[in-house]
């Protein structure tokens, strides 16, 4: 089958992506470029001249106005480069967007520090005198609860002016990683030594032979034991700046800091941990069936990723993969199926791998238009789960746009993966259902269990790490090679289990982990497969209710917090019954995978 064309023009117009949806044509963009220019000026003349409810009202009502087109404008410019990231007239589109960003940015940026100056009293008597109001009422309540944790003007300038040293352990760290590490050496067929990339070793450490998976692991593992001290210095800064700020703001602790924003209690964050570690015998079980199947005396890190059911090769048809997709997703109902459909028709999909094109899948939406979902589809089985997964997302964010008015359109990534995970399960209920094939069974069993890990244990795992290591710090304790690589390995040993012998590498995991740069990011995903789960099961279940709720929780985009938007489709994460019962779900396929 042709999954890779030579030229973007070689393939077909249905499978590409259509941005005259967006703009007809260039000439467009540019008109919007002008007007946003034209709208930020506009949006500097409020400053200090917002004194009642009309000129609160007049300001707000610009600026998402202004936002509307931005969002457009710089969509537009991203697709198009990633569309070929080697044509330079899309990048000088990209980087003025860029830089319309910053102007966007500047003329807006008078505006929290002068909502939060106002008492309480004052802003509920512009709401109430002005009706249009009503519609920016819960955002604008939602800025004030951050009143408490917003410092003085002067202070305030001060922490603005450090925003760029404050952010430098993170982008040194993006440069150490991204631009100048150097991996070693791994050995082709032919015998010819070349230095190791990340596209290879993400191939090479699945590879049947142990050997190459060894020789990968090592090479991947070389710059950052000798980078260590370097990295260790950038997390440790990274960390001291976040347990910092958070004093700074007055919030109880870092984490705490982290979670305000979704307004999720920290039990949450705690009872994700203590329920995923009360029942984490599972995740041992696993352990020792992949020693025992890979027939090894000591099971290795390298061990941990390669495919316990190996020759299952699976081809299908871009057209194959959309109609299973369609079969796979009936429990979700007409309307849904409807929408998937409406995708193809109307070209959401940019599907094929051409030169130059962007890496890997993403959905994108952009309010008022629709979705666009990049992928590069290569006719196999994994393709077939990245379009079920990306497709998740594109609903998700076409429904909330079609049903909720701009200010509340855009979801939290708290809820992002719950769409996406929702439509997974589904995928691989109605493969294993119609499969007669014993290998193949198994080869989906393995797949959806890796899928399971790597979503969910391996997450938690690095929750627990960010949750220890700012502890440390809040505690005056150093942070250093010693300290991360002691707390990192601890952790996986009890989250593996004792059935892994350990290389040196393995307790510099964390040194090659961008996620710790983001604190307090990671937990999202393991409670999103967990919510999904849930839902999933229900849905297979037939449960109506369910179905309702959680279409309705597809439509709701913010309209409120994550965890009251969840507790509608039944799913209660301040409970441990959404985490046991995902980890009862890991328990009967493991048993299942045991027995087969």
């Amino acid at each position: 089958m042709t999954t890779t064309y030579t030229s973007r023009s070689d393939v077909p117009e249905q499978e590409k992506w259509n941005l005259a949806d967006i703009y007809q044509d260039v000439n467009q963009w540019e008109e919007d470029y002008l007007l946003i220019e034209k709208m930020g000026g506009e949006l500097k003349k409020f400053d200090g001249a917002i004194h009642d409810g009309k000129s609160l009202y007049d300001y707000l009502t610009l600026s998402e106005k202004l936002s509307f087109h931005f969002n457009k404008l710089f969509a537009y410019a991203m697709l198009k480069v990633d569309e070929d990231t080697r044509v330079t007239s899309s990048q000088a589109y990209l980087d003025r967007a860029k830089q319309l960003s910053v102007k966007v940015s500047s003329s807006n940026s008078f505006f929290m520090p002068f909502l939060l100056s106002l008492d309480e009293a004052t802003l509920r008597k512009y709401i109430e005198e002005e009706q249009g109001l009503a519609y920016f009422e819960k955002e604008l309540m939602e800025s004030f609860r951050y009143k408490p944790h917003v410092l003085n003007k002067e202070q305030e300038e001060i922490l603005s002016q450090l925003g760029e040293a404050l952010s430098a352990p993170s982008n040194t760290y993006g440069m150490i990683n991204n631009a100048d590490i150097k991996f070693g050496k791994v050995t082709k067929e032919d015998g010819e030594q070349v230095e190791l990339t990340r596209g290879m070793y993400s191939k090479l450490i699945e590879d049947e032979d142990r050997e190459k998976r060894r020789e990968a692991y090592k090479a991947y593992y070389e710059p950052y034991l000798h980078l260590k001290n370097s990295i260790a210095s950038t997390l440790s800064a990274a960390i001291k700046n976040n347990v910092t700020i958070s004093k700074l703001r007055h919030y109880p602790s870092a984490l705490e800091k982290a979670l305000f924003g979704d307004n999720v209690p920290k039990e949450v964050y705690e009872n994700l941990i203590a329920t995923t570690k009360s029942n984490i015998g599972a995740m041992h079980k696993y352990t020792r069936i992949r020693k025992e199947k890979l027939s090894v005396d000591e099971l290795r890190q390298y061990d941990l990723s390669v495919p316990l059911v190996s020759g299952v090769k699976k081809e299908m048809s871009f057209d194959v993969a959309y109609e299973t997709m369609c079969k796979a997703l009936a429990p979700l109902g007409e309307e849904y199926i409807e929408t998937l459909k409406e995708f193809r028709k109307s070209r959401y999909f940019d599907v094929r791998e051409t030169p130059g094109k962007r890496s890997g899948a993403y959905n994108l939406g952009v309010y008022g238009v629709h979705p666009f979902i990049l992928l590069n589809h290569q006719d196999d089985l994994d393709s077939l789960f990245t379009l079920v997964h990306e497709c998740g997302h594109g609903v998700h964010s076409k429904l909330s746009s079609e049903h909720q008015p701009q200010i509340t359109a855009r979801y939290s990534i708290f809820v992002a993966e719950v769409a996406s995970t929702v439509n997974e399960v589904l995928l691989i209920n109605y493969l294993l259902n119609n499969e007669q094939n014993e290998e193949v069974r198994k080869f989906l069993i393995n797949h959806f269990i890796d899928k399971f890990k790597g979503t969910f244990f391996t997450q938690v795992m690095f929750a627990e790490f960010e949750k220890k290591t700012h502890e440390m710090a809040e505690q005056g304790l150093p942070l250093n090679v010693e300290s991360f690589s002691q707390t990192y390995e601890d952790l996986f040993r009890e989250y593996n289990g004792e059935d892994l012998v350990f290389d040196e590498e393995v307790k510099y995991g964390w040194a090659r982990i961008p996620h710790f740069y983001r604190p307090f990011y990671v937990y999202k995903y393991a409670t999103g497969f967990a919510s999904a789960i849930h839902i999933a099961t229900k849905l297979l279940e037939g449960d109506q209710q369910t179905l309702a709720s959680y279409l309705e929780f597809l439509k709701s985009g913010s309209v409120d917090y994550p965890l009251e938007l969840l507790k509608k489709t039944g799913v209660d994460l301040t409970t441990p019954y959404p985490i046991e019962n995902s980890l009862k779900r890991f328990n009967e396929l493991v048993e299942e995978f045991s027995q087969l």
